[in-house]
């Protein structure tokens, strides 16, 4: 039988946060605006899908390529992140929600990494939902890295590469013990992947809605689990 249908509630949901700056042009608000308000998407989304029992929630919070951006919007991402982890993280925690990170987010500033790092620690015991987000992430980077220490352990002899399938791969990625997307949502009307958990959501059923990420409320949720209900998911069966 096809999986999805009747009620089926997906166990990973990823979200492309998209939109903060339009959000934020359209009030003709500085882009900071809008990314203050999609934090505060952020918490109601987070809240909404601990409740009704998802098990893994992806929120693709900076990419890889977001450092392309304005010095000045950069240095404002990560004093929200700052916040939002000073601000959020006992309400986080006391809910059971699990913390992980996937990308180098070595690569930002000591006090950011070391917030990061204690966030993780301090949940790394919860069983609850499991909050992933995803920070100096970039999805071909992630299989690059993979091939790579694959290439290392077949040079050094300790693998064969035929032994190379796609579940040694998906052991090397990021995500290795998480379960793959479900379902993936784009705000802002967007239809893209924007290079966000290419190899993940390969059987990811998609959806793109035109609600900017600060507009994305429980109700907005609730729409798209609907919709996934609807779906009748075949993974190349019948």
């Amino acid at each position: 039988m096809a999986a999805g249908g009747a009620g089926a509630l997906p166990r990973h949901v990823a979200i492309i946060m998209d939109g903060n700056g339009r959000w934020a042009k359209a009030r003709r608000l500085p882009r900071a605006a809008g990314h203050r308000r999609g934090v505060e998407a952020v918490r109601r989304i987070v809240r909404k899908a601990g409740e009704i029992g998802i098990e893994v929630l992806t929120l693709y919070a900076f990419s890889s390529e977001n450092w392309r951006r304005p010095v000045e919007e950069v240095s404002d991402l990560m004093g929200l992140l700052r916040h939002f982890i000073r601000a959020d993280l006992n309400e986080i925690a006391e809910a059971g929600v699990r913390i992980r990170v996937i990308g180098d987010y070595r690569a930002f500033q000591d006090d950011v990494v070391k917030l990061i790092d204690g966030a993780i620690e301090r949940t790394a015991a919860n069983t609850g939902m499991t909050l992933v987000i995803a920070l100096n992430y970039g999805s071909q980077n992630e299989l690059a890295r993979a091939a790579q220490r694959l290439a290392e352990r077949a040079r050094a002899g300790e693998i064969e590469p035929s032994s190379i399938t796609a579940d040694a791969i998906a052991a090397e990625l990021d995500t290795a013990d998480i379960p793959p997307v479900d379902l993936l949502i784009r705000t802002s009307g967007e239809r893209r992947l924007s290079n966000f958990l290419l190899w993940q959501a390969a059987y990811a059923e998609l959806l793109f809605v035109d609600t900017l990420w600060p507009d994305f409320g429980e109700a907005e949720l609730a729409e798209a689990l609907d919709d996934f209900a609807r779906r009748e998911r075949r993974f190349g069966g019948l």
